[in-house]
């Protein structure tokens, strides 16, 4: 039924973008009575070099100009932009083979202008009425993206020139960058033709793209915390100028023998959907249905099969072992997946032959790409907006996770007793995470997101952000043999099932997607995703367990384990003294994620995505005893005695040496070039009084008061914060300086919400908390003249 109506929709979105086809008047603008004789493409182009292919090209040496043919008018491509070569920052972003949108586009001749049309898929009407289907495209605009001029014609067949089409910034890279201004300079940018090429099902063009600084708009491009902002002038060969390469690929459309699977919330997958206008009254009008690649059995009835054609993955060759052995390991986890839903070799992954670009739509690729700071990696896809089939998975892994990652085990672990050995566990372990990045962002080029449920079944899903596992044995050693996991979870498992089993002709397949979604409920297995992790304890992100007090006590255990034993131990031999803060840095905010999935807790709701009819309870609340459990072990965050460093730490960390200056990597400091040992603990108590008295958390808190008076409000958590940062006795004159820090972060904190909540009552409650304390330290004033500071 869908491909039926996708088959009329497509013709008659055809004919209402062009106008009636069998109009005389029309059909001479159109080109089929031309005003005057245009050169056949074969005289227009004789002594260029032919690239023939789906859309032909045509290469002017002597000119520099690219030349394309259009065989066919008023059909639809695919058309998407990517980076061929990037920039280098993480800071702005454009990544070498990161994507930069895509779209449904045909070409349409009026006279001798031949127009690029985007047609408006996001508003349709599946109707047997043409009227009605038309209405829609009538009243929603659609997007002449390009005007061209034809300068030969043969048989139908259209020559324009793509020069000019290319050597633009379509994708606004000029206004990304910065410090200044940049604009593209025409005169030094030009076709690339290495990766320019046609082929039968595509066409790949690519241009290298200069953009100029202009004058009096170079800027600082510093920022605060002592590191410097990654701009154009700290990773380009000059600031002066940055040049960039695009790339444009032009894809055949898939054919209408796709089936889209339908779009459920507990499902995993991006949805795509559109507006149905002919939808009966009653009915969703907004149709969604979800991303995937095609993927069809030879023997749908067979338990085990192979597959029609496989997806295949295509590793970067620029990967470094053991690296790539590393990626590839973990990126073809998914057969697992596909295994388990009955196929056979259906998920493969290969190098990428060094002669083909990342950006050639015929592959799905996975990039290791380098940037100057250490950064995001992302999945990202290319798909038919009008069925929602995945065209080309694309992959960006960021070459330095994997360093950070050897880092953190560093500081944990502080392995170098002599400072000359090189352990081969540090390297397993960052290697093991970077086979968990592998296929945690091949994931989401299949059509997945993230999952960040807690299950009790553990570790349900390499969708999830994972915190390295880190035990604390009897003896005070730190245990991290199963630091990250090594195989695919329970619920990738589910999710391909849902998304890519093919069924046998005759099942009810609602009935069994139904099926698949709640066997996995009853295990636990359930998806929770990104705009849960702020709301409820039940998803979180970097966190394990699914008690989250007793996780962040565990966790506070594992972090003083480590710092009583860190020092010197943890750089190498040679290395500056002063670097020793790079590996403190994560090793003292080790318990940071796990302080935000604990805060969760306070002014909690627990909820599933449930729908009517499957008698699964919405919505509850966490308790009473989980919330003070929780509010318990926070407060051991912002303890001084937690949040001083060891004496001989501070002591053996010097200022900066030349040539190793300052990065956003470090502790921010008051005390100019040397170490600071206070703003530590001012970093470390931000953190967890700012997820406590978050804004919406704090609504709730009043909320749930409201309702239960057994659950905290947010009086009671201001006034827990005030007793432990003002009350808590300090041991020594290190303590009480770390002590006051704390103090200010908590005051300034109530302030915030004093003047900038949204919600009245969380304005008020803390606002006569600010008046309660002002008038306790001013009554402590006389004994203690820091008290008095704080309440003026």
């Amino acid at each position: 039924m869908f491909r039926q109506a996708l088959r009329w929709l497509i013709g008659i979105v055809g004919i209402a973008t062009c106008g009636f086809v069998f109009a005389p008047t029309l059909e001479a603008q159109r080109g089929n009575s031309t005003p005057e004789a245009l050169p056949s493409i074969a005289e227009k182009t004789a002594g260029l070099e032919l690239m023939d292919g789906m859309l032909p090209l045509y290469w002017d040496t002597d000119q520099g100009r690219l030349w394309m043919e259009i065989p066919e008018l008023d059909k639809e491509f695919i058309h998407f932009v990517g980076y061929g070569a990037g920039l280098g920052s993480n800071d702005l972003g454009l990544d070498r083979g990161a994507l930069r949108g895509s779209r449904i586009v045909k070409f349409e001749r009026v006279g001798r202008k031949v127009m690029m049309v985007q047609p408006n898929y996001r508003f349709r009407a599946n109707s047997d009425n043409p009227d009605e289907v038309r209405a829609v495209p009538d009243a929603f605009a659609r997007s002449v993206l390009w005007g061209f001029t034809a300068e030969a014609e043969t048989n139908g067949r259209v020559l324009v020139d793509m020069t000019g089409f290319l050597l633009r910034d379509p994708i606004n890279a000029g206004g990304r960058m910065s410090p200044g201004q940049y604009r593209l300079d025409n005169s030094r940018s030009s076709v690339y033709m290495e990766f320019t090429d046609a082929f039968p099902t595509n066409t790949e063009m690519e241009v290298e793209l200069t953009f100029v600084q202009q004058s009096g708009s170079s800027g600082s491009g510093r920022f605060g915390g002592g590191g410097g902002f990654e701009g154009v002038n700290r990773v380009a060969a000059s600031g002066e100028a940055a040049t960039i390469r695009l790339h444009h690929s032009f894809v055949e459309v898939p054919d209408d023998d796709y089936e889209p699977r339908a779009y459920d919330p507990r499902a995993g997958y991006g949805a795509n959907a559109y507006q149905d206008y002919a939808t009966p009254l009653g009915q969703d009008m907004t149709k969604r249905f979800i991303r995937r690649h095609r993927l069809e059995k030879v023997d749908p009835t067979a338990q085990v099969s192979d597959p029609v054609e496989p997806i295949v993955y295509y590793l970067d060759p620029g990967t470094p072992e053991p690296v790539r052995s590393a990626l590839l390991d973990g990126a073809r986890w998914w057969n697992q997946a596909f295994e388990a839903a009955g196929y056979r070799n259906a998920f493969q992954v290969v190098m990428r032959p060094d002669s083909i670009s990342s950006l050639d739509a015929r592959y799905n690729v996975i990039n290791w790409v380098h940037r100057s700071t250490r950064g995001w990696s992302t999945g990202g896809s290319v798909s038919d907006p009008r069925t929602g089939e995945i065209i080309k998975g694309v992959v960006t892994l960021g070459s330095l996770r994997i360093r950070q990652d050897y880092m953190i085990a560093e500081g944990l672990l502080s392995p170098y007793e002599t400072g000359y050995e090189e352990p081969q566990y540090l390297e397993e372990w960052a290697l093991a995470r970077i086979r968990q990045l592998s296929a945690h962002e091949v994931g989401h080029t299949i059509g997945l997101g993230h999952n960040y449920y807690n299950s009790k079944a553990g570790r349900i899903s390499v969708m999830d952000y994972p915190h390295p596992l880190v035990e604390l044995n009897q003896d005070g050693s730190l245990e991290y043999s199963d630091v990250y996991d090594d195989k695919i979870g329970e619920w990738d498992i589910t999710a391909v099932e849902y998304g890519y089993q093919d069924f046998p002709q005759g099942t009810d397949v609602e009935a069994e997607l139904n099926r698949i979604l709640e066997q996995a409920w009853q295990e636990d297995v359930l998806y929770m995703t990104g705009q849960d992790v702020a709301t409820t304890p039940q998803a979180d992100q970097w966190a394990n367990g699914v008690d989250m007090a007793d996780e962040l006590e565990r966790m506070m255990d594992v972090r003083a384990s480590a710092l009583s034993r860190f020092g010197e131990r943890a750089i190498r031999n040679g290395r500056p003294m002063a670097t020793i803060e790079e590996v403190l840095v994560p090793l003292y905010m080790h318990h940071r994620y796990q302080t935000e999935s604990t805060a969760t807790v306070l002014g909690g709701v627990a909820y599933t995505y449930a729908v009517r009819g499957d008698g699964i309870k919405p919505m509850w609340r966490v308790s009473a005893e989980e919330q003070y459990r929780a509010l318990d072990a926070l407060m051991r965050t912002i303890s001084p005695s937690e949040l001083t460093l060891p004496i001989e730490v501070v002591n053996m960390i010097p200022p900066r040496p030349p040539g190793f200056g300052r990065t956003r990597e470090l502790f921010p400091r008051w005390t100019g070039s040397a170490f600071d040992a206070v703003t530590p603990a001012v970093v470390a108590a931000s953190h967890t009084v700012n997820s406590i008295l978050d804004p919406a958390r704090a609504a709730r808190m009043i909320e749930q008061n409201t309702f239960d008076p057994t659950l905290p409000g947010l009086d009671d958590v201001i006034a827990r914060l005030i007793r432990t940062s003002f009350n808590t006795p300090a041991t020594g004159r290190y303590e009480r300086a770390v002590q006051e820090a704390i103090q200010g972060v908590v005051v300034d904190r109530i302030q915030f919400l004093a003047a900038s909540a949204s919600m009245p009552q969380v304005r008020a409650v803390s606002t006569a908390a600010l008046r309660e304390l002002n008038d306790s330290l001013t009554a402590m004033a006389d004994e203690s003249p820091n008290a008095g500071m704080i309440a003026m």
